[in-house]
């Protein structure tokens, strides 16, 4: 007897999950997960405001990018939801009016946590790769961590790993000087 045949994904059992889930296409397979838990949603909302505002929509800032909010890509058959993307304004001058993007983001970050770190350590950055994404950040709050990588036509290459209450500037946004600090909030106490 032969083992059960399994069809790949499609974008309408994406449509069909849940509200209160996330769902990806990656490699033909649906990966879907509930919505982040606090530490998670606050280190992204902190990142993903203070890109906002220095880098698309600050006064006297350097401008120069689209930072989006849970992009939905496609990639051929891949479908991916990174926390944060950002594309700069010289490849993507204007924002259109489109369900989904299929032009790759020049920066995307993934917020780490125990269900996701290892799709998003290794799927979903050989799938950045492929599509030409030039830098992803993975922020674990559990750790404090940020690491900055960079793809150097073969390979990423870690650009740096930043952690704790550091005040750093990180690649390709330099111009801020990111306080890390303000992405772990106080331990917060379980309900």
């Amino acid at each position: 007897m032969g083992g059960e045949t399994k069809r790949p994904a499609t974008y309408e059992d994406l449509l069909a999950l849940p509200e209160n889930m996330v769902g990806q296409i990656i490699d033909g397979e649906l990966i879907a997960m509930p919505r982040p838990a606090s530490p998670h949603a606050v280190a992204h909302s902190v990142l993903g405001g203070l890109l906002l505002t220095t880098f698309q929509v600050g006064q006297r800032s350097p401008g120069g990018w689209w930072i989006v909010d849970e992009p939905e890509l496609h990639f051929g058959q891949d479908v991916l939801v990174p926390d944060i993307a950002g594309w700069r304004r010289e490849r993507m001058p204007q924002m259109r009016r489109v369900p989904f993007f299929t032009l790759a983001p020049d920066w995307v970050c993934e917020v780490l946590s125990p269900s996701t770190a290892s799709l998003d350590r290794k799927r979903k950055r050989e799938i950045y790769a492929r599509e030409g994404v030039e830098y992803v950040w993975l922020v674990d709050p559990a750790s404090r961590t940020l690491e900055v990588f960079w793809w150097d036509g073969g390979q990423w290459v870690q650009r740096g790993t930043y952690s704790g209450e550091a005040r750093i500037r990180a690649e390709p946004f330099e111009a801020l000087e990111l306080d890390l600090g303000a992405l772990w909030p106080p331990e917060l106490e379980a309900p």
